[in-house]
């Protein structure tokens, strides 16, 4: 009989590899600590499985795993002739997906709606950033996988999170808590309950569920930093900066060992610490950069990395990195890099030379675009942020209201009341 994945599909592989490879990919699909490993064992114990290999250069790539990944995927390709048509299918989808083209995983995609790992792929949620271009090009994906999964556990996680992502949040919190009471360590839908708790307001109850899920059920899950970074959310919607501080000194420090979940986590919760009103001795961005990397910072391998390199690079006055970011994404083959990054880095280095009134309008006319940029609305948010920033230095208070305005129309939040107070022409120090 031959092996077989976790939702059914036959891997050309020896049985020892087999079992290897589905702990990595269970391990993956519960965001659970393991899955590189175990994947890394499933080649170690067939050196000729191709799936084994091109999943690793695909850890390697999007998650920032210590692979060489460019010997993961010539060894797939290598080894891929004798492999299923599936098998070869999913290789092909992730070698052109490794080099910005993922047509061929939507494709596949189609074809195959029961390989898990690509539509986690595909999906921008907690693990990857997503393949295609605007959120509903993702929903469209996981839509029409439903009747393939039916009721599993994992697939109704990754369904919770799309519900949030389309304002369908009472949906999104039955759909997670489903998942969560048959696989109570389900990351993803706890990853779909907390933007769920977030994105209406309800801030007291999420961050105390929150906290009791990473200390109880959750306590394995691999990216522990992403839900501290929800925490964190929270208490800074709140206004309390001094559990902020404490959460960032104990789970979000960059030397705590995140690799590159301190750009994303670390380094977003950072930028939007300094810029909340009453923030003072915030942490410097100088160790999230310094951990990034000048490669990560100026060449980032997705558009999403690319969005937190832009920020780390504002926060840290490196003006001439912003430069080099620009330049680089501006003649890069993928069009999110040149029509979004691009602008974007060239939008904040207008803002770190002090020219905030360029700024801001430039932002503004690259809000529609961020969408592009993969990842939730939650993380993208940080674009809008930088535009109050710069509308507030510029002294545009009217036009800082309004947009102020339209966030405390979508969730209460009382940092952004506090916000609010500050385009107040007589509550600005002159």
């Amino acid at each position: 009989m031959p092996c077989r994945d976790p939702y059914g599909y036959a891997l050309t592989c020896s049985p020892a590899a087999g079992a290897a490879y589905n702990r990595g990919v269970t391990d993956l699909l519960r965001l659970r600590a393991g899955a590189e490993q175990a994947v890394a064992a499933s080649i170690a114990l067939d050196p000729t499985f191709a799936l084994g290999h091109a999943t690793l250069a695909l850890l390697g790539h999007e998650l920032c795993a210590a692979v060489d990944v460019q010997a993961r995927l010539r060894d797939a390709l290598l080894h891929v002739v004798r492999a299923t048509d599936r098998e070869r299918s999913h290789v092909l989808a992730v070698a052109a997906h490794l080099r910005g083209d993922s047509e061929p995983l939507v494709r596949h995609l189609h074809e195959y709606p029961r390989d898990a790992v690509l539509l986690s792929t595909a999906v921008p949620t907690i693990a990857f950033a997503g393949v295609t271009e605007v959120p509903e090009e993702a929903w469209a994906l996981v839509e029409r996988a439903i009747p393939a999964y039916g009721d599993d556990w994992w697939f109704t996680g990754l369904l919770a999170f799309i519900r949030q992502e389309q304002g369908r949040f009472d949906e999104a919190m039955d759909l997670s808590c489903r998942s969560l009471a048959e696989e109570p360590g389900a990351g993803h839908s706890a990853h779909a309950r907390a933007h769920a708790h977030y994105e209406t307001g309800d801030h007291e109850a999420g961050l105390a569920w929150m906290d009791g899920w990473v200390t109880g059920d959750g306590a394995s899950i691999e990216s522990l930093s992403h839900f501290s970074w929800h925490a964190a959310l929270h208490e800074l919607s709140l206004g309390d900066l001094d559990a902020v501080r404490r959460r960032y000194d104990a789970q979000l420090r960059p030397e705590h060992g995140l690799g590159c979940r301190a750009l994303v986590d670390s380094g977003s919760l950072l930028f939007r610490w300094a810029i909340t009103p009453d923030a003072s001795a915030v942490p410097p961005m100088d160790g999230v950069a310094d951990l990034a990397g000048r490669d990560t910072l100026e060449r980032p391998a997705t558009p999403f990395l690319a969005l937190h390199a832009a920020i780390a690079l504002l926060a840290t006055d490196d003006r001439i990195g912003l430069g080099r970011l620009e330049a680089w994404a501006a003649v890069h083959p993928h069009p999110t890099q040149r029509e979004v990054v691009a602008p974007l880095a060239s939008a904040l280095r207008l803002m770190a030379t002090g020219r905030c009134t360029a700024a801001a309008d430039a932002l503004a006319a690259l809000q529609p675009q961020v969408r592009r940029l993969g990842g939730s609305d939650a993380q993208r948010e940080i674009v809008e942020e930088a535009r109050i920033a710069a509308l507030l230095r510029a002294d545009r208070l009217d036009e800082a209201r309004v947009v102020l305005d339209a966030r405390i129309d979508r969730r209460r939040s009382p940092r952004d009341e506090r916000w609010r107070q500050e385009c107040r022409p007589a509550a600005r120090v002159t």
